[in-house]
């Protein structure tokens, strides 16, 4: 799989003008040895942003972690938008620790690609999870998530 990550990242910041109102990153996205996706995407540290406490703001985190999951999908799924569109279908996030100053967010596709077109194929509208950690700069993670998206046929 050849992944342009530049595309990716301007395909995301035009089609969700909330990512660039946040000022999001695009840092990789890149495919896996196991035939998947993964990108990551920066928080930048900004008063803007902050939370009552001076660090990211949940719901920053949150759009955070769900712009880098649709990266993933983008990534991995992008060919086939003139047959499926991308959707969320929901999400569950854990905040584990104060994060202070930049955050990332690293997301995995978490089942085969191969498998999800599969199931399109067959006329199912497939469903699959996209884990995602939110981390400090440092590595320290602050905050652990799971989107769960689907391929809606056109």
């Amino acid at each position: 799989m050849t992944i342009d990550s530049r595309q990716v990242a301007a395909g995301m910041l035009e089609a969700v003008p909330f990512a660039r109102t946040l000022g999001f990153e695009f840092v990789e996205v890149a495919p896996e040895a196991d035939g998947g996706v993964r990108a990551v995407v920066r928080l930048p540290d900004s008063p803007a942003t902050h939370n009552h406490v001076g660090g990211p703001h949940a719901g920053a985190m949150f759009t955070l972690g769900e712009t880098a999951s649709g990266a993933v999908v983008l990534a991995a799924f992008g060919h086939l938008l003139d047959r499926a569109t991308p959707l969320a279908v929901r999400a569950e996030i854990g905040y584990r620790k104060l994060a202070m100053g930049p955050v990332l967010a690293t997301a995995r596709l978490g089942r085969p690609p191969a498998e999800v077109i599969a199931q399109l194929e067959a006329g199912e509208r497939p469903e699959f999870p996209v884990p995602v950690e939110i981390a400090t700069e440092e590595g320290k993670v602050t905050g652990e998530m799971t989107v769960i998206w689907t391929l809606r046929p056109n």
